[in-house]
């Protein structure tokens, strides 16, 4: 009796602690996706100087909305999580969206090799903070149904497991990011 007995509390500490493994891999796989957006921010926020600093040669005047790209870049930098960045992204999206807008209004700038090649990469970039973003999301979905589902819940929040957010960057940004981008010569 005492083996039978010992033996079920054996296969129960077996069973939490093959649960307990599965979460701790799960929550890897999030943070690890989280730094893979962080990589293709970093990108982007490294590229923008340079998009500005080309802009700002043909366009100097324009120094209203080269300086709301530069303000949307150091807001983003700054910000930390998910939810401060997917916010802050937002707004720089938007502040870049307004810098190629004015530069449709100056044909040297679109012409200029530089500006083009800035372009592509911030294009390609994009592209890329896309895949990671639905690698984020889809890593912290299985995360937060694995610590949802019993029997795991049972003990999840005591080994520190706890809910993570998306990273969500609105619905406006969510259509423009899921479109290709646009690379206007």
């Amino acid at each position: 009796m005492e083996w039978i007995i010992l033996g079920g509390i054996v296969v129960i500490a077996l069973y939490v602690i093959f649960i307990y493994n599965g979460l701790v891999a799960m929550r890897q796989r999030v943070n690890q996706a989280f730094g893979d957006i962080d990589v293709q921010l970093k990108q982007r926020h490294d590229l923008i100087p340079n998009l500005v600093e080309t802009v700002k040669g043909y366009a100097s005047h324009e120094s209203e909305t080269l300086d709301a790209v530069v303000r949307a870049r150091q807001q983003a930098l700054s910000a930390s999580g998910p939810d401060a960045q997917a916010g802050a992204e937002h707004a720089l999206t938007g502040a870049l969206g307004r810098l190629f807008a004015l530069a449709e209004s100056y044909p040297d700038l679109k012409a200029s090799a530089n500006f083009q090649q800035l372009q592509t990469e911030l294009s390609d970039i994009e592209n890329k903070l896309a895949a990671a973003r639905r690698f984020f999301n889809n890593a912290v979905s299985e995360y937060n149904a694995a610590i949802e589902s019993f029997p795991a819940t049972l003990f999840a929040a005591r080994f520190g497991f706890t809910h993570r957010e998306f990273f969500d960057v609105g619905e406006t940004a969510r259509q423009q990011l899921d479109a290709p981008p646009a690379v206007k010569f």
